[in-house]
């Protein structure tokens, strides 16, 4: 019994790592806004055809593009836990982190591009959105929303919503 506590308690450590990214890192959420759309117009429209096998390819680039900047985060805090100190070693610990996020997102992108790069079905979809344009009002809705959550979430911005929250409650 105590190997699936143990099990549990470290899906729950996860788990709070990833929210953790979410709610303090701009990037991780820069790059979950992007797979967001994508899986949306892959999935809402039939226009693209993707087999199993470029689904799985998607999907592990998007893994490790998160991936990666979940290891980045977190070389980045051990480092700065080890010191504050402007230190050589430091630095370029930090920077091959990064550009290691960098190189994943670059090559999920060509990858994208690769599997995704059909004009019949940008076409088609131009056409969709050109045929139903109150879809255009949501699509820019949802950037409005996705820009939202990528510059302004974060623990600060929470913690005013919540501050705001009860203070409101509180006074009625």
């Amino acid at each position: 019994m105590q190997d699936i506590d143990s099990l549990l308690r470290s899906f729950v450590y996860a788990f709070k790592g990833f929210c953790w990214m979410v709610f303090h890192e701009r990037n991780f959420r820069i790059h979950l806004a992007c797979m967001t759309y994508m899986a949306y117009f892959l999935l809402r429209y039939d226009f693209f055809v993707v087999s199993k096998i470029e689904s799985t390819i998607l999907v592990l680039a998007c893994a490790l593009v998160l991936g990666g900047e979940m290891i980045n985060t977190g070389i980045e805090k051990a480092d700065d836990s080890v010191s504050r100190e402007k230190k050589y070693t430091i630095k370029v610990s930090k920077d091959v982190a990064a550009g290691a996020v960098l190189l994943f997102a670059i090559a999920s992108v060509i990858i994208g591009v690769i599997i995704l790069w059909q004009p019949e079905a940008f076409i088609k979809l131009f056409e969709h959105y050109k045929n139903e344009p109150q879809y255009i009002v949501y699509l820019v809705a949802s950037f409005v929303v996705a820009l939202t959550f990528i510059f302004k979430l974060n623990s600060n911005f929470i913690r005013k919503l919540k501050k705001k929250y009860i203070q409101k409650k509180e006074n009625k």
